[in-house]
């Protein structure tokens, strides 16, 4: 009985070991590697379409109007009369379009 049950194990064909591990990394496209690059995609398209006069909120928190763009930074004033330099790759949101669009009713 046990002589069967090892002989059906074995013989299961070659294509099976590939296809399970093709069938992993296709879970991973999907799952994983995908949403990461729409992400970035999303976060490039976010900081080449900021322009003077935004608000933007940077990765460390910092809440700031652009006053000036450069190539790879901005100029974000902070308070009236201070300015930080930054680079364009810490902004991590932007809430001008935010603020001037209609919010919905809250139930």
């Amino acid at each position: 009985m046990d002589l069967l049950l090892l002989q059906a194990a074995q013989q299961t064909t070659p294509y099976a070991h590939f296809l399970l591990i093709l069938g992993v990394f296709v879970i991973m496209y999907f799952f994983m590697i995908r949403p990461q690059a729409k992400k970035v995609r999303e976060q490039n398209e976010l900081i080449t379409g900021l322009q003077k006069g935004d608000k933007v909120v940077t990765i460390g928190g910092i809440h700031g109007r652009i006053v000036k763009v450069n190539d790879l930074t901005f100029l974000v004033e902070v308070d009236s009369g201070t300015k930080l330099k930054i680079e364009k790759s810490v902004v991590s949101a932007e809430f001008t379009r935010a603020l001037q669009q209609p919010q919905a009713a809250e139930a």
